[in-house]
């Protein structure tokens, strides 16, 4: 008797373990199911209806979105006209997706009201050395630290940034500019940076993180222009370093130095290895030299680095000098190498890149020095472009000028325009 109480115990006992067994391996089933679910649901196109949505579904989804611009007399600013996946479809394995945004209504008199000008000119700043001096320690005129204004203080390049975000222009890369693709916001003006030399206080190292990154000094270039942008974050923040054999001159840094600049939205170009005078050289040097500089930077950053020469001294003087078609295409090694724009050290500003006066191969810059509003110093060439500066409509997809400078338009597959 005892025993058979004993036994219905135990397949009490049995039954109760399978029926626990079969609940947990069901809800088990059911878990996993509904992961699943969740899993296919998150691979799934939704429908994007805003900019705001689209900004926010590229960072959730890690995925690569290609944003272009179309006016639309039907769909509101900054809202949907078309995405390239459609609701619904999955996108496991998909990496791009192109977005068009609607401007909103194509308002010709709003265009001409703002001075939308997008044949103006473009200023290409010359920097040099940014040297730890007080602006009244110098001796020399304003900013400058030498007499002729190569080097400048950083109370001086602090006020420089300032008064060109003061007076409506916003930086943008140079190797957008040559391309054709002016990312100006709506009303803004494109300015240039560039810094010439590789020059240490170009963005000076003090030293390393716990992490191993670089500590920047805030009074080198870098560091006041990354001190710009945190004081204005809805502006753009950008320069091209022309460099020279030693980098910027900080051995133990230079590698850590170029991923730095190229991953925080900086650009380097080349300045021949040793700042050669092309005009005085010969052609064998003169290919020496350039390859050299990119040699290194395929080394250091492969195919991050930008194919444009800043010529020292602004030599050869000419296109027509016989060295100067080794500026555009050089050999060394074995290896050849093909430059797609020259600056000249220059004096005044830029025609806009969709002018059919524009020579990406021989850019003029502007000296960026103080001389009391003469010889093209910042004040004489801010006023020269106070009636002839670009003014970007905001869309690098479009360009907008003004019905009578048609004639003045490179031929483009951009659209066009007039008022």
């Amino acid at each position: 008797m005892r025993r058979r109480k004993v036994r219905k115990k135990i397949i009490l006992i049995i039954i109760v373990l399978f029926l626990l067994l079969g609940v947990v391996a069901t809800f088990i089933i059911i878990n996993k199911d509904n992961k699943k679910k969740e899993i296919e649901k998150e691979n799934i196109m939704i429908k994007l209806n805003t900019l705001d949505e689209v900004n926010n579904f590229a960072k959730e989804k890690n995925i690569n979105v290609n944003i272009t611009y179309e006016y639309s007399d039907d769909i509101e600013k900054d809202k949907v006209i078309s995405q390239s996946i459609k609701e619904g479809e999955n996108i496991k394995d998909i990496l791009n997706i192109d977005v068009v945004i609607s401007l909103g209504k194509l308002d010709k008199e709003k265009l001409a009201a703002d001075g939308i000008n997008e044949l103006g000119k473009v200023p290409i700043m010359m920097y040099h050395g940014i040297r730890e001096k007080t602006s009244n320690s110098t001796g020399t005129i304003g900013g400058n630290v030498d007499k002729d204004g190569y080097n400048r203080t950083p109370e001086a390049f602090r006020k420089d940034l300032e008064f060109y975000y003061e007076n409506g222009y916003e930086m943008i890369r140079l190797e957008d500019y040559i391309n054709g693709e002016v990312k100006a916001s709506y009303g803004k003006s494109p300015i240039i940076l560039t810094f010439d030399d590789g020059n240490e206080d170009n963005i000076k190292v003090t030293g390393l993180d716990d992490n191993g990154n670089i500590i920047i000094d805030k009074n080198s270039a870098v560091g006041i222009l990354e001190e710009f942008k945190k004081n204005h974050p809805e502006t753009k923040v950008t320069a091209t370093f022309f460099v020279n054999g030693g980098m910027f001159n900080q051995e133990q840094y230079n590698e850590k130095i170029l991923k730095w600049m190229i991953d925080n939205g900086y650009d380097i170009g080349n300045h021949t290895e040793t700042h050669l005078d092309i005009k005085k050289s010969s052609s064998d040097k003169v290919q020496k030299e350039i390859a050299t500089v990119y040699d290194k930077l395929e080394e250091i950053i492969p195919g991050k680095y930008v194919k444009i020469i800043a010529l020292p001294f602004g030599s050869p003087y000419s296109k027509s000098h016989d060295n100067f078609k080794y500026v555009l295409s050089s050999t060394y090694n074995g290896k050849t190498y093909t430059t797609e724009a020259a600056l000249r050290v220059g004096w005044e500003p830029e025609v806009s890149c969709f002018d059919k006066d524009f020579d990406k191969t021989f850019l003029k810059r502007c000296r960026a020095y103080d001389n009391n509003g003469k010889e093209f110093d910042i004040t004489m060439v801010f006023n020269m472009l106070k009636n002839n500066k670009y003014i970007s409509d905001g869309n690098s997809d479009t360009i907008v000028i003004k019905e009578i400078d048609k004639d003045k338009l490179v031929t483009t597959d951009k659209k066009v325009i007039t008022y």
